[in-house]
Parts: structure tokens; sequence; C-alpha cells
């Protein structure tokens, strides 16, 4: 588990420094960044969380219900962050810091806590077994973390500010997964209830992968370049998935 908590840490926090030593970045090269790892995490959340938490339901039905609360949810967040945490800047540079902190921390404390349902019974916690869904989420952070602390740049001139509100994102991860594993381990919360949490997140991983890869081209015109990008990304979920 040390070595998750180490690259949810560095996966965030080293992009996001980068910037605050080194503001701006090359926005057509992030662009097709999101494109395949919104393909990559659309695509793990198909072939790996959603069957594992069909295959460990009690009902069926009422999970599959907490998946379209979880896509719902986001777009609650997405009021708060403006769709920073999908990697995206648009024209929101100027809103509300608190709201911004809050939808982003909340979102990283779920990504790392979802991580706990790749640990099997009985045999060693967070196995090469958790690794696709790993890197889907560390995919995820990188442009996340960079246009966070673009959009905080532009609210924010003090680079000390700056950088504990990395922190504070970089680590919300790292904490999401102790405390999963806490409520795991330690039986104090059911297994079921867990299962509905995690279901939860699969509904906002699925509204963020589809609107990252739908805002990719607003006026919905077809790229074969994205769709190399797009197609790549579902591969190698795939391959990954079928290889444990």
């Amino acid at each position: 588990m040390t070595t998750y908590i180490i690259i949810l840490f560095v996966a965030a926090f080293i992009p996001g420094f980068f910037i605050i030593k080194k503001p701006g970045y090359n926005n057509q090269s992030l662009h097709y960044w999101l494109v395949f790892a919104g393909s990559y995490i659309f695509s793990i959340t198909i072939v790996h969380l959603i069957p594992e938490l069909f295959r460990n339901a009690a009902n069926p039905q009422i999970l599959a219900l907490f998946i379209l609360v979880g896509f719902f949810m986001q777009v609650f967040i997405d009021f708060l962050t403006s769709g920073v945490e999908h990697g995206h800047a648009h024209q929101h540079m100027h809103m509300s810091v608190l709201g911004l902190m809050i939808g982003m921390t909340l979102h990283a404390l779920m990504d790392g806590a979802i991580l706990v349902h790749s640990e099997e019974h009985g045999t060693e916690n967070f196995s090469a077994h958790g690794m696709g869904l790993l890197a889907g989420i560390v995919a995820h952070k990188i442009p996340a973390a960079i246009v966070l602390v673009t959009v905080l740049s532009y609210n924010i001139s003090k680079k000390k500010i700056l950088f504990w509100l990395l922190v504070v994102f970089s680590i919300a991860s790292p904490i999401g997964l102790l405390i999963g594993d806490m409520l795991y381990n330690e039986s104090l919360i059911p297994a079921e209830t867990l299962n509905y949490i995690f279901a939860i997140v699969s509904g906002n991983f699925l509204h963020i992968s589809t609107t990252i890869y739908f805002e990719s081209s607003p006026q919905h015109h077809f790229s074969w370049r994205k769709f190399i990008y797009a197609l790549l990304g579902a591969l190698l979920a795939v391959t990954i998935e079928m290889l444990h």
C-alpha cells in the first residue's frame, strides 16, 4: 500500500509543482493526453470496476442505482470546480478558491478510496490486479493537477499559498486510500455498503471520462488523431485487464 500512496501523491504533486515554478502549459499536448486518459478511465471502469462491483453485489439493481447516483453527483461537483478535474480550465479562471478546493479534494478522496476495491480476499493487499485502475487514476491526476494550479494562480499570487494548496490536493487521494483501507479491514462498515460507495465513484468516473471526450470536440468534428488516441487508451486498459 505504501507504493500506492507514494504514486498517488507524486502523480499530483510533481506536475502541479512544475506549473508553480514554470507557469503555463502546452494546451495542444494536454488536449490529446486528456483524450487518451479519458478513454482509458472509461474503459477501465467498464471492463474492471463495474464487473467486479456487480460480482460482489447482493442486489445488482440497487448497485446500478448507486452508479447512476455517482454520475449525477459528479454534475454537482462540476458546479464547484467548473470542470477542472476534467483537465479543462475553460473560461473559469476567476472563481471561488474554496469551492474549487472542496470539489477537487472530495473527488481526490474518492479516487484513492476506490483502490481498496482491488483488494482480494485472502491475498496480499493491493496486488497487481489493481495496477490498471491505479494507472487510470494517475493518468487523470496529471492534467487535473496542472489545470488546478493554473486556475489557482489566476486567483492567488503568493506561490507559498499555491504550494500548500497543492499539498492538500496531493495528499487527498492517499488519505482516501488509507480511510478506505481502514473501513474495509476493520469492518467498520459492511462490505456491501462499501460496494455501494465504490459504485458511486464508478459513476463519477463515467461522467468525467465521457465529458472529457465530448469536450475535446465541442463542434462535434471528427478527428482521426483524437480517435487514435482514444482507441489507444481503450486498448491499453483492456490489455492490462486481460493480463491480470
